[in-house]
């Protein structure tokens, strides 16, 4: 499976490296097929995002890559020619939080720091939002931030 962005060259990495086992990974081929494996609590909070983002940003077309919900199919390329493909927004299911990860600029910053204060119970790192339940989120505040992801310039 191929890497994304987040572990590239700018990472340290040769753009060599293979992953083999990342977590929120699922082995399914469908969005579908993603959310049914799911158990619950976790599904119906994976559900429930899946619909908030396909409603938020319905141009961005739901997908797998690399056994995790992808919206926004994104060939990226870095300066050394490497290139490759992500999503735009991702959503993986772990062991202990949903992460939703996000590729995108203002063209000053990863969009996905100006939220941390709009959403407080959420752990927010350069390009992506950690969380727990999506019921502590304010869900407004979180659509606001999805449909600017959706519309700012993928980065890396």
């Amino acid at each position: 499976m191929a890497r994304g962005p987040e572990t590239g060259e700018n990472a340290g990495g040769t753009g060599t490296e293979v992953l083999t086992d990342m977590k929120g990974q699922l082995k399914v081929s469908t969005p579908a097929e993603y959310l049914a494996k799911l158990k619950e609590p976790r599904k119906s909070e994976v559900t429930a995002l899946d619909a908030l983002i396909r409603r938020t940003a319905p141009q961005l077309d739901p997908f797998i890559h690399a056994g995790m919900l992808g919206y926004g199919p994104w060939r990226y390329k870095y300066a050394s020619g490497r290139e490759g493909d992500w999503f735009r927004i991702g959503v993986a299911s772990n062991a202990n939080y949903v992460s939703l990860s996000i590729c995108s600029s203002d063209g000053k910053r990863c969009v996905a720091g100006k939220y941390k204060q709009a959403l407080p119970k959420a752990k927010i790192g350069k390009a992506c939002v950690r969380f727990k339940k999506l019921a502590d989120l304010d869900l407004e505040a979180l659509s606001r931030t999805i449909r600017e992801w959706a519309g700012a310039a993928p980065s890396l």
